[in-house]
Formats: C-alpha cells, structure tokens, sequence
C-alpha cells in the first residue's frame, strides 16, 4: 500500500537514485537538502514498505504553486502512486490557501499529461526550446481551485 508523507532527510538518498533514473538532469542530494530548509517548498514522498518510490515537489509562493517536479520509479509506474502523488499535493494546496498551481512537462510525455489533464490542468502555454537532453519543448499546464 502506498502512504504519501512528507519528505525527510532519511529520503534523499533514495530520491536522488531516482532522480538518476528519471531524469537527464537530475537533482543532487544537496538540492535536496535545501529545499527541506526551504519555507516556500512542498515535497511529498510516495513509500511503499517504508521505501521511497516517487515523489513530488512544489512551492507556493503567495498563494500560487509551482511544481518542481514529479518522479515515479519505472518499476513502480501504472500503480495510481503519481496520481495519489497529485492528490496529496492538490489537497495541500488547498489547505494553504494555494489558488493556482503550474508546471511544465515534455512535449512528449503523454502519460503525465493524461494524468494532469484527468486533475483539471489545462494547458496554457509552450516554451520553445525549454528541456536538453534531449532538446524538446515545455508544455505549460496550471490548475485552478474551484
């Protein structure tokens, strides 16, 4: 079973493995490290057995989120833990007055925009150029509280 809980120093390690795997720019440990020391940042962790297996980040900054990123292990994809990610993170936002939460994401990811669009995002925007490795554009997305 899947438990969503805030990140902690114990999860680094595991999110930076995660990072490397995900990613082809990933966060250090150190980058990690700093948004626990950071008032603006949101970081929730998926465990299954005590174990972390994805992640998401945001900030909220007056009232509006920015998400940082969002992270699941390959071996532990098409189970809900994304959108129990999502909802953990939506319900938050809720509880500190967060009105508008954006993000940007692949041009290519179509699973996680399924999954934003199945939350209510709606897209709103492109950066051309935005992500390396490979050279691809940034589809805007951002949510509402009704």
């Amino acid at each position: 079973m899947v438990q969503i809980v805030p990140m902690a120093k114990r999860h680094i390690p595991a999110l930076v493995a995660l990072e490397q795997v995900c990613f082809s720019q990933p966060w250090t440990a150190a980058g990690f490290a700093e948004e626990l020391e950071n008032p603006l940042a949101v970081f929730l962790v998926a465990e299954i057995d005590g174990e972390a297996v994805g992640y998401m980040g945001f900030h909220d900054v007056v009232g509006e989120g920015f998400v940082t990123n969002v992270a699941v292990s390959p071996a532990n994809r098409r189970q809900g833990i994304a959108a129990a990610l999502l909802t953990a993170a939506l319900a938050e936002c809720t509880r500190r007055g967060v009105t508008r939460l954006c993000l940007e994401v692949r041009e290519s990811n179509a699973a996680a925009i399924a999954l934003y669009t199945r939350f209510g995002f709606e897209q709103d925007g492109r950066r051309p150029r935005f992500y390396i490795a490979p050279t691809e554009d940034a589809l805007l997305y951002s949510w509402t509280q009704k």
